[in-house]
């Protein structure tokens, strides 16, 4: 494994541990409440951008989408609906 491909490994994990913490400290992220978008998220975390040509920020979300689904797959975090908020689990 590369050095750059470890560095984007611990960026990951960092950036799944900002998302696991920020939803622990809302009180609509715990297990059995409504949730919260992912866009809110998103944005409470440090993710957006800003605007730019051809990168809005709906479209800087989408790497925001593969973590959570990491971490639906971990069994941490799951989506009230099928396009609805995230909560813990």
């Amino acid at each position: 494994m590369s050095h750059f491909q470890e560095r984007g490994l611990e960026i990951r994990a960092q950036a799944k541990s900002l998302v696991l913490e920020f939803m622990r400290a809302s009180s609509s992220c715990q297990p059995g409440n409504e949730g919260m978008r992912l866009s809110a998220i998103f944005r409470a975390c440090g993710f957006d951008w800003g605007t730019y040509p051809k990168a809005t920020s709906t479209h800087q979300q989408y790497w925001v989408v593969a973590l959570m689904r990491e971490l639906e797959a971990e069994g941490q975090v799951e989506q009230t609906a099928a396009s609805g908020p995230w909560r813990l689990r």
